[in-house]
């Protein structure tokens, strides 16, 4: 087979260059001063996704980080906490950022996503609201909890989606505890191709939502924030203290509403081809991969050492990730086609034939 004269980038779907029709969208989008509130594209794109995903308000920010912390920051207040799971975006790759900027701690629970029983979730919760006295005598020095927040999909379990069944639950426990529920859906739209479910129907038991633009929709930069209209002012606020108020973004703003018309549907290819490589890998080391864990477009391989491995697959052309001392986390997109897929399946399964069994 031959070598394609690009590395096959499986690293991650952020990795995407604007299609033709994207930055044809993006020369002839309008524009105007965003942070005046007068960019006609940006407000379109606002528009068109709140009522997309079912909420009164969006607002349009510069990354998918920038949108947790500014509408985690819009629920939680300074000394209180938000709940998420033990692998969470928010917890593992945002900088500490909720803690060094907002002034809010987290707290984790493994297996938020499936696995955790929803009893101990609810008992988690340090609500006032809920067993407010915390025994004899009280004890509200307690942190209260102002936010239980969840991940969708849940990158670092490969790609997990949540049942909606599952949502709903957690949103009744939030509404009983007199909390937000947020979600980080910066995969949101794989999510509900995946389940073959509209978008708004997994919005719609959450109080706030960050969701992406550019992973696997393809836009060059930003994500939403989706809340309703008595967030939404101080969404704008801790996005203007940020920095993150922009001028005429309204050429970015273009690319995300030209993704989310024209690229949602398509991420089923991205996930056929992510099944299908990890079922080339698994016929050739059934002991690293377990096609039955792939849901969407992430496939999460066992090696001895992720990191010798991620360096010999780049040296024939082929670059992947790790999450972790012993696994790699391969993410397919739009700018990989069937090729792409088997030269690098081809070139993977090889790698693994040299790879010891795992436990």
């Amino acid at each position: 087979m031959a070598r394609p004269a690009e590395p096959v980038d499986l690293r991650s779907d952020t990795v995407t260059r604007p299609t033709t029709a994207m930055r044809k969208a993006m020369a002839q989008a309008e524009v105007g001063d965003d942070h005046y509130g007068e960019d006609p594209s940006v407000r379109a794109l606002e528009e068109y996704a709140a009522d997309l995903l079912g909420h009164e308000a969006a607002v349009f920010v510069p990354s998918g980080t920038m949108g947790n912390f500014v509408a985690l920051r819009a629920s939680a207040q300074v000394g209180t906490e938000v709940i998420a799971d033990t692998e969470a975006h928010i917890v593992t790759y945002e900088m500490g950022g909720l803690a060094s900027l907002g002034g809010i701690q987290t707290r984790t629970l493994p297996g938020l996503v499936d696995t955790a029983d929803l009893a101990d979730v609810a008992a988690a919760i340090r609500s006032h609201s809920v067993g407010g006295d915390y025994g004899v005598g009280g004890n509200y020095s307690m942190v209260r909890t102002s936010v239980l927040a969840v991940e969708n999909t849940a990158a670092r379990a490969g790609g997990r989606v949540w049942a909606p069944a599952r949502l709903d639950q957690l949103g009744d426990l939030a509404t009983a505890a007199g909390i937000a529920l947020h979600c980080d859906g910066a995969r949101l739209w794989n999510a509900a191709v995946a389940g073959a479910v509209e978008p708004r129907r997994l919005a719609e038991p959450f109080t706030t939502l960050s969701v992406c633009l550019s992973k696997g929709l393809g836009a060059p930069v930003g994500s939403l924030v989706i809340c309703d209209a008595g967030r939404v002012d101080e969404v704008r606020n801790w996005r203007r203290r940020l920095g993150g108020a922009m001028r005429q973004s309204g050429v970015l703003a273009a690319a995300g509403l030209h993704a989310l018309h024209h690229h949602i549907e398509r991420l089923a290819e991205d996930h056929r081809r992510a099944g299908e490589l990890a079922a080339l890998l698994a016929d050739a080391a059934p002991d690293h991969v377990d096609p039955k864990q792939v849901e969407t477009n992430m496939v999460l391989v066992k090696v001895a050492d992720a990191g010798r491995f991620t360096r010999r697959a780049a040296e024939q052309g082929v670059l992947i990730g790790a999450t972790g001392p012993t696994t790699l986390r391969i993410v397919t997109h739009l700018d990989v086609d069937d090729a792409g897929i088997r030269h690098a399946g081809s070139v993977l399964a090889g790698l693994l034939h040299a790879e010891p069994a795992t436990a």
